[in-house]
């Protein structure tokens, strides 16, 4: 009898779109928030959209909306009070303070009653449900505070997540290496932190004869000794990659970059023929891996694969992953990896270098790069080349497309590439083979002082050859 694979959790996606965000765009970052959704593991059956001119304080969205998202997921659509019948101000005012939240956090029909757009008649209206069991998880487009994600939740009766929890999960998932392990928990600890409040349940621990601190107050005293705890430990591995880097300094290398599932991977492949992970989903790829472009070329090519980028990326993760960017920051050239296929491939572009810029990378030399061509007919590649005439194109998986790729890396490094003589003495002759590693050795003859070498390569790692010889 064959084995039945376990049903996915459903999911309700949910987005609010705000003035100045065209349909495309909303549209866009929703088909996006479904990818994101599907690699967590969830089936996305539902969408529940408003356009409204702010997100509503207490529940991002308005009454009406939230009643719909509701019904979906077998909610009753309202926030559960203790009070009977409608509170007065004064006593919601008190209860808001007693909770620890904004006078206005658990009050969203007040915030709502004011908004023109609730039941605007354009307002996008819900996708039908899928048949099938209720939707368990709601996911909303937005990062929510932790009174947002709470009355949601008591509003559906779901379980509910925002889009900086689900990519902060998927990294979570996905975080082989002890390093990527270690940036993503920093990440997660800091999402996690101020939410504590929502799971606590009210319990407290006593501590000592006569004291007593909150189970929350202990959880995050606890995130707080972990915190510090990781960030030192990756202080020791940032200082020992600092070193190879160092080492690394006179060589030639290539960073690829762009946004995740552009195919980075893929092109990592093919130039370098290394085993690196090729997945067609996002953020397959936390882990920068440095190889040797395949055939070796002398000097030698490093080609490194980096981390992809996203819309509304945490800023935890971007702080977290500062180590593994730098790898784009120190190399010779970027590779702006853009998935031709793509529509929203500008915007895209638009993520990866605002990122760049952010970490300082913008002022290294690159490249844009179309990946995926072979997805396109004849007329969209012909209207990519007018458009970007000094662009790339290529299929990570046509070698043609490979081999030509691998010839303008070549070009572009030796453009800047200098000629130069040295003559190491007979006395030295075991510091030809580093001469060979860093530059390509035109001709070489002999005479009375030693090997006399024509090489060329980059001027710097010329000149830090020259000193060496001279010591």
């Amino acid at each position: 009898m064959a084995k039945t694979l376990p049903e996915r959790p459903r999911a309700v996606l949910v987005g609010v779109q705000l003035p100045g965000v065209t349909d495309e765009a909303h549209a866009a970052d929703l088909a996006e928030l479904r990818r994101l959704v599907h690699t967590l593991g969830f089936d996305s059956v539902a969408t529940v959209s408003q356009r409204r001119e702010r997100l509503a304080t207490g529940t991002v969205l308005g009454s009406g909306k939230l009643k719909e998202l509701a019904a979906l997921t077998g909610g009753t659509g309202l926030i559960p009070s203790g009070a009977q019948g409608k509170a007065s101000k004064a006593r919601e005012k008190w209860e808001a303070e007693a909770d620890g939240e904004p006078e206005d956090a658990d009050a969203p029909g007040d915030d709502d009653a004011e908004d023109p757009f609730e039941e605007a008649e354009d307002a996008p209206e819900a996708t039908a449900l899928e048949p099938g069991p209720r939707p368990t998880v709601v996911v909303v487009d937005h990062e929510l505070s932790p009174s947002q994600l709470r009355n949601l939740e008591r509003a559906t009766g779901a379980q509910v997540l925002d889009r900086a929890g689900v990519i902060v999960d998927i990294f979570h998932r996905h975080a082989k290496s002890h390093e990527a392990r270690m940036q993503v928990e920093i990440a997660r600890l800091n999402y996690l932190a101020p939410r504590l409040r929502e799971s606590s349940g009210g319990r407290e621990r006593q501590q000592g004869r006569g004291s007593g601190d909150s189970a929350v107050e202990l959880d995050r005293r606890k995130i707080r000794d972990r915190l510090a705890e990781l960030r030192e430990g990756l202080a020791a591995i940032q200082k020992d990659q600092d070193q190879r880097r160092y080492a690394r300094r006179d060589q030639l290398r290539v960073a690829l970059v762009g946004y995740t599932n552009a195919g980075k991977s893929s092109l990592m492949r093919a130039l370098t023929g290394s085993a690196v992970l090729v997945a067609d989903q996002l953020f397959a790829t936390l882990d920068t891996t440095v190889r040797a472009m395949q055939p070796e070329t002398r000097p030698r090519i490093l080609v490194s694969d980096t981390v992809g980028f996203i819309q509304k990326l945490p800023h935890d993760l971007v702080a977290s992953f500062r180590s593994t960017l730098d790898e784009a920051l120190e190399a010779s050239l970027l590779l702006y990896v853009v998935d031709a296929s793509d529509p929203t491939w500008a915007a895209q572009l638009d993520v990866t270098r605002t990122v760049l810029r952010e970490i300082g990378a913008d002022v290294v030399p690159g490249r844009l790069l179309f990946n995926k061509v072979d997805r396109l007919d004849a007329a969209a590649q012909d209207a990519l080349r007018a458009e970007h005439p000094e662009a790339i194109l290529v299929s990570a998986h046509r070698p043609d497309d490979v081999a030509m790729l691998r010839k303008d890396i070549i070009a572009f490094f030796e453009a800047s590439m200098v000629e130069a003589d040295l003559v190491i003495p007979y006395a030295r002759q075991a510091r030809i083979g580093e001469v060979y590693e860093h530059t390509t050795v035109v001709s070489q003859a002999y005479d009375e002082l030693g090997s006399r070498l024509r090489v060329r390569g980059l001027p710097g790692a010329i000149a830090r050859l020259t000193r060496s010889l001279q010591d």
